[in-house]
Order: C-alpha cells, then sequence, then structure tokens
C-alpha cells in the first residue's frame, strides 16, 4: 500500500492510495492533481544519511573506496513534500542533487543481522538529497550547513510498504533535470545495501520505528540551479518532483 500525507482545509490529512485513487480516513477519494500541499508522508525520527554509496559517485569524487559506510546527519527542518520548492540559498554558487532510495524502519532493533534486517524495516519512499557544495569543504565536516538548509530533504509522495516491494536490491532509479534524464543507476549499485546499512548502523545505535535511512545515490549526483524542475523516478515508489525556487526569505 502506498500511504500519503497532505494539507487539505487548514488540515493534515493522511490517507492512502487505491486503485490509483487517494482515499483519505474519512474515505473521501481524491486525483493526485486534486492536492493542494503534498507533504513527506511520515515524520520521521533520526534521519541518517549516506556519503558517497557508489563506486561511479566514489569515482567522482577521487577517493579511496570506503570500507565503511560514510554517514552523516539531515534534519527534521529539512522535509518538504512532492512538488514543494527547494530553496536556492542566496549567494550559492553551486548546488547539487541525488535521487535515492529512502528507508523508513518498522520496529525497535540493535546489532540487526544482515540476514534478517529487511523485516525490521516498514517501507520505503523516494528522497531528494540536496547539497549546497560551497560548505562541503574539509573545514565544514560534518556538512551540516551544506545538507541541513531548510527544504534540502524532499521525501515522497508515497511511503510504500515493504510488502509492495519484490527486490529492494534491484530497483531503477532515474533523477531528470527538465526533462532530461542525467542519471541512472540501480540499488544493486550500492556499495552498501539496505540490508547491510542497516546492520552497520544498528551495531552502534538503536534504531526506532520511524526512523529514516537516505541510502545514498546509486548513481552520481546533479547540478541544479534556479527554476530547474527536479524528478526522481525509482521502481515500484513512484516520482518525486521538486522545483528549485530563489530564496525570497533571508539572506544565509
Amino acid at each position: 500500500m502506498k500511504h500519503v500525507r497532505f494539507a487539505m482545509e487548514g488540515k493534515i490529512v493522511t490517507g492512502f492510495v487505491q486503485n490509483g485513487v487517494i482515499i483519505d480516513e474519512s474515505g473521501r477519494q481524491f486525483d493526485s492533481e486534486q492536492i493542494p500541499v503534498w507533504l513527506s508522508p511520515l515524520e520521521p525520527n533520526n534521519l541518517i544519511a549516506l556519503g558517497p554509496n557508489s563506486k561511479l559517485y566514489v569515482s567522482k569524487c577521487e577517493m579511496d573506496m570506503p570500507d565503511q559506510p560514510i554517514l552523516y546527519q539531515k534534519y527534521n527542518s529539512t522535509l518538504i513534500g512532492h512538488k514543494a520548492p527547494v530553496y536556492y540559498p542566496n549567494g550559492l554558487k553551486t548546488m547539487e542533487c541525488e535521487g535515492q532510495l529512502g528507508v523508513i524502519i518498522g520496529r525497535t532493533g540493535r546489532n540487526i543481522c544482515s540476514n534478517d534486517a529487511l523485516s525490521f524495516v516498514r517501507g520505503y519512499t523516494i528522497a531528494h538529497d540536496i547539497s549546497g557544495k560551497d560548505f562541503l569543504s574539509s573545514y565544514f565536516r560534518p556538512p551540516i550547513r551544506a545538507k541541513g538548509q531548510d527544504t534540502f530533504g524532499p521525501i515522497g509522495p508515497y511511503l510504500v510498504d515493504k510488502e509492495d516491494i519484490i527486490d529492494v536490491k534491484n530497483l531503477n532509479v532515474k533523477t531528470y533535470v527538465n526533462g532530461k534524464l542525467c542519471t541512472e543507476g540501480n540499488t544493486c549499485d550500492l556499495l552498501y545495501g539496505v540490508s547491510e546499512l542497516i546492520e552497520y548502523i544498528s551495531s552502534f545505535m538503536t534504531l526506532y520505528p520511524g526512523d529514516m535511512i537516505w541510502a545514498g545515490t546509486p548513481a552520481v549526483p546533479v547540478s541544479i540551479k534556479i527554476d530547474d524542475i527536479v524528478r526522481t523516478e525509482i521502481e515500484g515508489l513512484g516520482c518525486l518532483e521538486n522545483v528549485v525556487a530563489a530564496d525570497w526569505r533571508t539572506k544565509n
């Protein structure tokens, strides 16, 4: 089942998708085009993200192949939903987007074996990990300013139950900018797959229901600029689309 959250008539509404129709908790039915404001399909607890997690990306970064996953933290304040604008910070020179798989934990676990890891998963979503490349020098590590800015974490449009995904190790991931295919990969290209990530992370911290792991792009990031429309498609999970907008709020 595909689960959704959206804002309508001043309220946050939850629902699910059935035969292409969105049905809310009261039984009202909507076409996707009737949804005025898509929200992230859940409000996660801990947000754990991956640095370079594909051979292609590691090669592009001209770094040694990592002998363990490279982790950093995202924040709930970055989260936005499908169709919401990603704001391009004032004065930023370079912005990038990584289309990737989001993994939602469904039950509490610690020291989880990779062979049993998927039994701890509730479901999956699509994520856009946005980066302000100006702030990714070693001086600014960990990459809080680069990765943690408002709107830098679009996810959605759905949270898809794990039972609906036949093989999470073999999902095509395609990212388009303004309708042009820019990167294409498969979750089989990840250096550390979902099971391995759950095993590694749970070896030093307890995972709780609602925690989210951003599995990293299986390809490479794409450069984006103001007015670009970024869309990532993952088999079985739908399509996450966001537009890049000038930041009208305050200067960085």
